[in-house]
């Protein structure tokens, strides 16, 4: 989650929600939902306002973005798991991820039973990467602070970030 500068608001002829700028325990910020690589090199990413849930912007998150392959063949859409905070936990989200065959890496709340189901620690310390690619797009100091008004500048911000991270 970002914070929002105070001028960041006001854009004549949005709302708040078009425009992913919300209150939060935080303060006005925006979420940035981001998809990366095995190596932490980033995909895809979504915006939403500052008091939304993970959950209502995983299914769209994950039918964006592809990873070519090292040999040939079409670029993969589906990763071979998914490593997630415990916003990602949920029984519709491992559902989904079920039904496609992912293996999911996301740590069960307290109040979730534990049906079975053995959670991977090893595999979880590697999340680590995805944190360490949004610290990476927060030494950005437009993305860090969002001067931008309207979601679509802020997009084209992120979007620059993230071609530099792959360079």
């Amino acid at each position: 989650m970002l914070r929002a500068h105070q001028h960041a608001a006001g854009a004549s002829g949005s709302d708040a929600d078009s425009e992913a700028l919300g209150y939060s325990k935080g303060g006005f910020s925006t979420k940035i939902h981001l998809r990366c690589e095995d190596n932490g090199k980033p995909v895809t990413f979504l915006l939403t306002v500052g008091q939304r849930n993970e959950a209502t912007v995983f299914e769209s998150l994950m039918a964006q973005g592809e990873v070519k392959r090292p040999g040939p063949g079409r670029p993969r859409l589906r990763p071979q798991r998914v490593a997630g905070d415990k916003a990602y936990t949920g029984r519709p989200i491992r559902l989904y991820l079920r039904r496609r065959g992912i293996g999911a890496v996301i740590p069960r709340r307290s109040n979730e039973s534990r049906q079975g189901t053995r959670f991977d620690r090893q595999a979880y310390r590697e999340r680590n990467r995805i944190e360490r690619t949004i610290n990476r797009f927060k030494q950005f100091r437009r993305i860090a602070t969002r001067y931008e008004k309207r979601a679509q500048n802020y997009l084209a911000m992120l979007t620059i970030a993230a071609i530099l991270c792959w360079l």
